[in-house]
């Protein structure tokens, strides 16, 4: 049975710049009317979207310095994975499975004549590459993950790795990459309970609760000789903690400060030891999934391999239904997740 088009999609989009953390009175949800795809497009029903810290940043008037920041009374978006219904394109057909950044919405008519990072691509499905997995350890949260370790920390024999935020979908890759390479790693998070999942079910040597002390103290008895990687998804004091604790050469992948994301006004904690950078011959690399686009079917390849013999898993912590994104963004901002938080629009 063919499914019906619809003639309208609901979308949230941004009602107001939020005021430090958002909250659920800062989006709107909205229907608004939906063409048929014209040559070169598809038109795509979203069933699982990706809730990302980042977005936060977006949310700020000016953008934060990210790139494509989001208006008042502009549609949200993000990546998405969702069924093709009809296609006006060549190399898509009614039925495929596609990746792509227009979540925040049910429905979309999307162009395909371009190949820029986020334009609708086809993914094959199976047991292992499920279609959430392509919004989590598969896509571009997993090539975050994977680049920043081995491309940018440049992960070397015998490196002692931190990461913090270690449970969220970032951070638990991470966690495991370096683990199966048999390195010991610390984590930071922010629960008694998160801490055990890493511990006992992703095999980090350590972790602690960030909330229990000074970072820099926690991270000094998880580590006593020094880190030589940092994976920083959370800025603030965990990375004035790294630098402090880290060894002569290392390395330190700048990926993400969800501490400082409700502090884009200006008032951002920026550590205050960043000489020790240039006495210990430190490097700091700030990177985004997309520099390393190329690297997408390798890394895909590595990780579901990965998957399929039990070396990596994947937590996620799913909502559903449009309605629930804001409250979900919400949530994920406050660390209301284990793995990666998603949304389920089917």
């Amino acid at each position: 049975m063919t499914p019906r088009i619809p003639s309208s999609s609901r979308e949230v989009v941004l009602a107001r710049y939020p005021r430090g953390m958002p909250q659920v009175g800062d989006f709107d949800l909205v229907e608004r009317p939906l063409r048929a795809p014209r040559t070169g497009e598809i038109l795509v029903r979203n069933t699982y979207m990706s809730l990302d810290p980042v977005v936060r940043v977006r949310l700020t008037e000016g953008g934060g310095g990210y790139p494509s920041p989001i208006t008042p009374g502009s549609t949200l978006d993000g990546w998405a994975i969702g069924h093709v219904m009809e296609s006006s394109a060549v190399g898509f057909a009614a039925g495929d499975v596609v990746l792509q950044r227009f979540g925040w919405r049910d429905f979309a008519v999307l162009d395909t004549t371009t190949t820029n990072w986020g334009d609708p691509v086809v993914v094959p499905i199976d047991d292992v590459r499920t279609e959430s997995r392509y919004l989590g350890p598969l896509g571009p949260s997993g090539l975050t993950s994977w680049a920043g370790l081995l491309r940018v920390a440049a992960l070397a024999p015998g490196d002692v790795v931190f990461v913090s935020g270690a449970a969220g979908a970032v951070g638990s890759l991470v966690v495991q990459l370096a683990v199966a390479r048999g390195h010991q790693v610390i984590g930071s998070a922010g629960s008694a309970a998160k801490v055990a999942y890493l511990t006992e079910r992703l095999g980090a040597a350590a972790a602690f609760d960030y909330h229990d002390g000074p970072v820099v103290e926690r991270l000094r008895d998880s580590a006593p000789t020094g880190i030589d990687v940092y994976f920083d998804n959370v800025g603030g004091e965990h990375l004035e903690a790294a630098l402090d604790v880290m060894n002569p050469g290392g390395r330190v992948a700048l990926c993400g400060q969800i501490s400082q994301y409700n502090a884009m006004d200006g008032s951002q904690r920026g550590p205050s030891n960043l000489f020790l950078a240039t006495v210990k011959g430190l490097t700091l690399r700030g990177f985004l999934a997309r520099m390393f686009a190329s690297d997408l079917a390798t890394f895909q390849d590595e990780v579901a391999a990965m998957m399929a013999n039990g070396a990596v898993t994947s937590a996620e912590t799913v909502r559903h239904g449009l309605d629930a994104a804001p409250q979900a963004l919400v949530d994920l901002l406050g660390g209301g997740n284990v793995g990666k938080m998603l949304v389920c629009l089917d």
